[in-house]
């Protein structure tokens, strides 16, 4: 079949295919099953390959009122975690023809002023950590089809959320220490607001209550190398028994833990064990190398993804909470002898 000489539209494939131009976009737009047979729909696609035809989608979209761009909002770019979260976002949405736009809201900084004269009018929809949910009133983002991440089901202000199965990894954690014997824990919690948050804590305390003789004792950090440090050789000057392992709520807690005990000359795990969470590529940077909970941000951005674009479809995302893994490496040991 020739190619014609200038642009061709939805109507020549129509013609060459002999159906309808409603039946061409069913097949192109590839919503035709179910409405339009296979060996129609394979006539479709044989004709507008052979005319060399692309889709307007600049047109299709303004039909459609999309723009085909979601935002990302998280809470900063100093951490691997969301840039991971990022990654597995913007490849989902690759495949499905959809930009992603990451914008972060560091702590103690803020949103940037209106980063789009209208959210509204230039997205399609919001992914928001829950750890940067002030920052969608100042976007207007809790206005759009919303999936939020991290954040309690019970009482999300998205149309759906995604976890990360956290309350296991903390199970995991406590089982580990436990089973190694520990009894006086320290719990290096992030002094951060936020649902995922109260989970470790909740979890970790329920683990350890469940053990007869079993102490824990929190020290609030923000999260940050520094005030982890600061938090920790609070808590081991306090009154009391030494802990036997210190439980941190993220990595960058554990190094500024790891800081603290050096300067007070414990060695981990001889005198005392440290967990992570996250296994970012510090808890291999550090030695001993971290203990810690193994999160996929890459595939956490892909479950965030993909349920925006059935929400988006009008369909129920696929629940369920992403599982979670236990590393064990050299900063866990069994408590020493008194």
């Amino acid at each position: 079949m020739a190619r014609s000489s200038t642009r061709p539209t939805s109507r020549d494939v129509a013609h060459a295919a002999g159906v309808s131009q409603a039946a061409v976009s069913l097949v192109l737009g590839d919503k035709w099953r179910g409405r339009v047979s296979e060996p129609t729909a394979e006539r479709v696609r044989q004709a507008a390959r052979d005319l060399g035809y692309r889709p307007n989608l600049a047109a299709r979209n303004l039909r459609l009122g999309r723009t085909r761009t979601v935002l990302l909002v998280v809470p900063a770019l100093t951490t691997e975690f969301f840039a991971g979260v990022y990654t597995g976002a913007a490849r989902v949405a690759a495949e499905h023809g959809f930009g992603v736009v990451l914008y972060p809201s560091p702590e103690g900084i803020g949103p940037a002023r209106d980063p789009f004269a209208s959210a509204q009018a230039a997205l399609d929809g919001v992914i928001a950590s829950s750890m940067a949910a002030d920052a969608l009133t100042d976007i207007r983002g809790d206005q759009l089809p919303l999936v939020m991440l991290d954040s309690d089901p019970e009482g999300s202000l998205g149309a759906a959320t995604v976890n990360l199965d956290i309350a296991d990894g903390v199970r995991q954690v406590a089982e580990h220490l436990l089973g190694l014997g520990h009894r006086r824990v320290l719990h290096l919690a992030a002094d951060v607001p936020s649902w995922t948050f109260e989970i470790r804590a909740r979890e970790l305390a329920a683990r350890m209550a469940a053990v007869p003789g079993t102490e824990i004792r929190t020290a609030r950090a923000p999260i940050s190398i520094d005030g982890a440090l600061t938090a920790t050789e609070a808590a081991l000057t306090a009154p009391g028994p030494r802990p036997t392992a210190i439980v941190c709520d993220d990595d960058k807690l554990a190094a500024g833990a790891y800081k603290a005990l050096r300067r007070r000359g414990l060695r981990i795990p001889d005198d005392i064990s440290v967990t992570g969470l996250d296994d970012l590529a510090l808890a291999t940077a550090i030695d001993p190398e971290l203990t810690t909970v193994r999160l996929d941000a890459e595939l956490f951005g892909e479950h965030g993804m993909r349920a925006l674009l059935a929400v988006l479809e009008g369909d129920r995302p696929t629940s369920g909470d992403i599982p979670v893994q236990l590393v064990v490496r050299g900063s866990t040991a069994p408590p020493r002898t008194p």
